[in-house]
């Protein structure tokens, strides 16, 4: 029996010369990276939870919170029936499981982890990772990599050592190399006089940090760059121009969180230059409202100029796409299957580009059809595509998903 929708896409796509089949087949290998701290709200599972600071918030009082380990790891996994695609999971260094012993950052190792890796290897998806330098009594200073105190930094360093000896592990048991993901929140609320001082021992403690070397193979180091933050407005250390430099001279991956610039700045165009002279970049899609608020990932213009610019430039294969959002005052697996059904929309719309006509254009210099074609490929039928493709994923297609969301949250959310 013919599908009479999929066929008239298949049809307006190919007149434009757009295999719709080939599209499906590209995202269906896309794997996100799905962050762990959108589930409990950025708690994790210390014995000695600290309240967030680091210029992190989270607000909303949403029933059915993830209270434990094995909470959070049930909700993942209900999430993932409702998303299509094999994704991969993110921990921070502050979800290691330690059996009610306090095991302060330092000294975590890989068997604070092992549970997670061996869930992860259950489910057939892989583990990426993250140093927490925020929400703790060494971090009250807003200065951990960069402190001018010789303890407080050598702890924050060794911190950093130990996170990419667990992320290496992860890595080779997964079979996939983890990306490693640092992220400080050093900064000054007000004017500061000395702004090279702290640098300066910044890259220092990464030089020491990154000493070790691993097999690319399990490992991949990112380091992650902010505008300003909460404690730190007038002063980030680790700035944006820091991290570039940095990435640049030791050829590591750069990290850009769509959040962590002016509000109007995409990072869109940052994606191509940067590609020029890092071996790669670790993505933080996300939405920042004011700043770096970090709200759910929508279908919105700079979600989809980052796809574009991943696909037109030819960068699926050296970018490490991962969410970076939190939001208390929805269901938390609900935020968990928005945000990443976006990022997904979002890359399927940019694989059914015309592109091949597009560039024709461009490279004859007839900016006029560019600008059409852009234009119509706007209204493309491209929802009749992601149904197909969340049919082929056993997932439910357009708005069915949330029959489900409801029932898990009458049976098992609102029971916690």
């Amino acid at each position: 029996m013919s599908n009479l929708p999929l066929d008239y896409a298949r049809q307006r796509y190919a007149d434009f010369g757009v295999d719709i089949d080939r599209a499906v087949a590209a995202l269906g290998s896309i794997a996100l990276s799905i962050h762990c701290w959108q589930g409990d709200d950025v708690g994790g599972f210390e014995t000695n939870r600290q309240s967030l600071d680091g210029g992190i918030a989270v607000t909303g009082n949403y029933p059915g919170k993830a209270r434990t380990a094995e909470e959070l790891r049930q909700d993942f996994d209900f999430a993932r029936t409702l998303i299509p695609g094999q994704h991969r999971f993110n921990l921070h260094a502050s979800y290691a499981e330690t059996n009610g012993k306090h095991v302060d950052r330092n000294a975590i190792t890989i068997e604070h982890f092992q549970t997670w890796i061996d869930w992860a290897k259950s489910l057939e998806i892989k583990l990426d990772f993250n140093p927490t330098y925020f929400s703790h009594p060494l971090a009250s200073s807003g200065f951990t990599l960069s402190s001018a105190d010789d303890r407080i930094r050598s702890f924050w360093i060794d911190h950093g050592v130990a996170c990419r000896q667990i992320a290496a592990e992860m890595g080779r048991q997964l079979g996939s190399p983890c990306a490693n993901n640092v992220w400080i929140p050093d900064g000054s609320k007000d004017i500061p006089i000395d702004r090279a001082g702290p640098r300066a021992r910044l890259i220092d403690s990464l030089d020491r940090m990154f000493a070790t070397k691993y097999p690319e193979t399990q490992l991949i180091d990112a380091v992650e760059s902010k505008l300003f933050g909460i404690g730190s407005e007038s002063y980030v250390v680790g700035s944006h121009e820091f991290y570039l430099g940095y990435a640049v001279s030791r050829q590591k991956y750069l990290c850009l969180d769509a959040g962590h610039f002016h509000p109007t700045e995409s990072i869109a165009d940052k994606i191509s230059a940067v590609m020029t002279q890092v071996p790669g970049l670790v993505l933080h899609v996300s939405r920042g409202v004011r700043w770096d608020s970090d709200h759910v990932v929508l279908l919105d213009d700079p979600t989809l100029d980052i796809a574009r610019e991943l696909v037109r430039g030819g960068y699926l294969n050296r970018t490490c796409i991962g969410l970076d959002f939190f939001d208390a005052s929805i269901n938390r697996v609900a935020a968990w299957i928005i945000g990443t059904r976006s990022t997904l929309k979002a890359l399927l719309i940019a694989l059914l580009e015309p592109i091949d006509q597009l560039r024709t254009f461009e490279n004859t210099g007839d900016y006029t059809q560019r600008l059409a074609l852009l234009e119509e490929a706007k209204t493309l039928p491209w929802s009749i595509v992601w149904n197909h493709y969340c049919q082929t994923q056993g997932v439910p297609p357009g708005f069915d998903w949330m029959n489900s969301i409801k029932h898990y949250e009458q049976t098992i959310l609102s029971k916690r």
